[in-house]
């Protein structure tokens, strides 16, 4: 039984067009499939490897070479949250904010909680510095965040 759905499938041929050939489309169908299944499994880079016509070992070299994404040994959780620690956000308290979401959480940076709803994992720049510090939560950035809006986000995210 194929991994992938039809729609992953058609969201990856679509990528075809932008790119010089269907190899160049690896990084895209990775971002694509991590998005969709919160990991790449082995089968998944098989089916990946079969659309694009390559050979399995080459998704998974391009798959490893970036820190990004998860196996189906280690996915993410349900909501992905990337606490930025460049020197702006570090300077105005975004490692003890941190430290904080991760005890309320019960998790260490790159854990996901017990339920599987939350990952918190560390991001080297997040590119908001006037409103450090940041934290992007999915897709979405938050910025000048405090203890007390720190926790309200947690809280919600629950």
């Amino acid at each position: 039984m194929p991994v992938l759905s039809e729609e992953i499938r058609e969201q990856i041929r679509a990528e075809f067009p932008n790119y010089p050939n269907k190899r160049a489309v690896t990084l895209p169908a990775l971002h694509i499939v991590h998005h969709a299944l919160h990991q790449v499994s082995l089968d998944a880079i098989r089916e990946i490897a079969e659309l694009l016509e390559l050979h399995p070992s080459e998704v998974h070299d391009t798959m490893s070479f970036y820190g990004i994404f998860r196996t189906e040994e280690n996915p993410y959780g349900k909501r992905r949250v990337w606490f930025c620690r460049s020197i702006s956000c570090m300077l105005r308290g975004g490692e003890e904010l941190m430290q904080q979401m991760c005890e309320k959480l019960h998790v260490h940076p790159g854990e996901t909680t017990a339920d599987g709803r939350i990952t918190v994992e560390f991001a080297e720049c997040l590119g908001a510095c006037e409103g450090a510090p940041c934290l992007l939560v999915d897709d979405e950035c938050h910025v000048n965040l405090d203890e007390k809006s720190a926790a309200k986000l947690i809280d919600e995210l629950r």
